[in-house]
């Protein structure tokens, strides 16, 4: 018998959508700073589409096997990326 057959479902997908949850404000900070600062030349561009195909590929695999923790926090993920990308190609260096 293994540790997580003794905890209720219902608590392992809390688990889930805490972590989800706390994973997807990660770039809630820098997507705010890079708005405020019109700012973003610290950033790179390879991670932003880094993240963003791995987010891609998370989505794909929580819609698989219909996990609503990994949709849901590769969706806020995903959005949150996408605006730091929008925000790489149009303020301008320097600003």
């Amino acid at each position: 018998m293994n540790l997580l057959s003794m905890i209720p479902s219902n608590m392992i997908d809390l688990v889930g959508y805490i972590g989800s949850f706390l994973t997807s404000i990660t770039f809630i900070p820098q997507v705010y700073k890079s708005w405020q600062s019109k700012s973003v030349g610290d950033l790179s561009t390879w991670m932003i589409l880094i993240v963003i195909s791995s987010t891609i590929v998370w989505l794909v695999y929580g819609f698989a096997i219909t996990s609503g923790p990994v949709i849901s926090a590769n969706t806020i993920v995903l959005i949150l990326s996408l605006l730091l990308f929008y925000f790489k190609l149009t303020f301008k260096k320097g600003e």
